[in-house]
């Protein structure tokens, strides 16, 4: 018993050390009790029965791993999942007017957790393109955390519940969603874990550089496929896509007195009009 106490005794003060840093590297902390009463932590599951486990540090929650980039930058994807990039937007929509979670963040986390596949797992067991643990799927009731929609919906709920407990703070609710709730608390802010603290910086990037705008679906993505743009605002000026050329076709102008009529050749303007107008016409 003295050598295991002698050996138990190195790996605290390392463990202290480590833990007193900036950032530690992420692991399971096993914390135990002898038969002293001297409080031993170790990052291995002991067998020997004269030791009392006292708690595990971290939560099933917790998905904590090494992230990179998919590619040269962080807008980068996979090439075989780079369809896949804006094909669950409509699914995010109703996610965020569902549970009140910006678009942009839950595009941003998935970016970060899944790069938009599907099928991904995690090196510690999370699924889907939201990378739900299967503690949190159990938890918000999800049979299938393959399935694009209840993945979503389930870790768009999970955000909400997270920025409700952390007062509306996203750093704070990314780390819980990486590191589990438990350790947010735990530490007081974002666990000393280099993995927490490089995913939350890499999903507040995406947000804040890539999606903070919202995920906006194309202004034509609900037009027929042979349908053509041929007008778009911006202020109070109107201005036109112009159609192929087509020898048939007419430029219309809106005069100052609001009528319309054929353009002259050229460029057309009048000095009195509070707006104008270019429309194509085919005949």
């Amino acid at each position: 018993m003295n050598n295991k106490l002698g050996i138990f005794t190195l790996f605290i003060l390392g463990s202290a050390s480590i833990l007193g840093a900036g950032s530690v590297s992420a692991g399971q902390i096993y914390i135990y009790k002898d038969n002293n009463g001297s409080t031993l932590m170790t990052n291995r599951k002991s067998a020997d029965k004269s030791l009392t486990k006292v708690k595990v540090t971290y939560y099933p929650d917790s998905n904590i791993h090494t992230y990179s980039n998919w590619g040269s930058s962080e807008s980068s994807v996979l090439p075989s999942y780079s369809r896949n990039k804006n094909a669950f937007d409509s699914i995010i929509k109703q996610a965020s007017a569902q549970h009140g979670v910006a678009e942009g963040l839950i595009k941003a986390v998935m970016h970060t957790e899944s790069g938009f596949n599907v099928n991904a797992r995690s090196p510690v067991g999370a699924q889907g393109l939201m990378q739900l643990m299967p503690a949190t799927a159990r938890r918000f009731n999800v049979s299938n955390a393959y399935d694009p929609h209840q993945n979503i919906m389930a870790g768009a709920r999970y955000l909400a519940w997270l920025l409700k407990r952390f007062n509306g703070n996203t750093t704070l609710a990314l780390a819980g969603y990486n590191a589990g709730e438990g350790n947010v608390q735990k530490y007081g802010g974002v666990p000393p874990f280099r993995e927490t603290q490089d995913y939350v910086r890499r999903v507040n990037s995406r947000f804040q550089n890539l999606y903070h705008g919202g995920i906006g679906l194309s202004a034509s993505s609900n037009l027929p496929a042979n349908a053509k743009i041929i007008a778009s605002s911006n202020n109070d000026s109107i201005q036109a896509a112009a159609p192929k050329s087509n020898p048939y076709q007419r430029q219309i102008i809106q005069a100052a007195d609001g009528s319309f009529t054929d353009a002259p050749a050229g460029s057309y303007a009048t000095a009195h009009a509070s707006a104008s107008a270019r429309l194509y016409i085919s005949e």
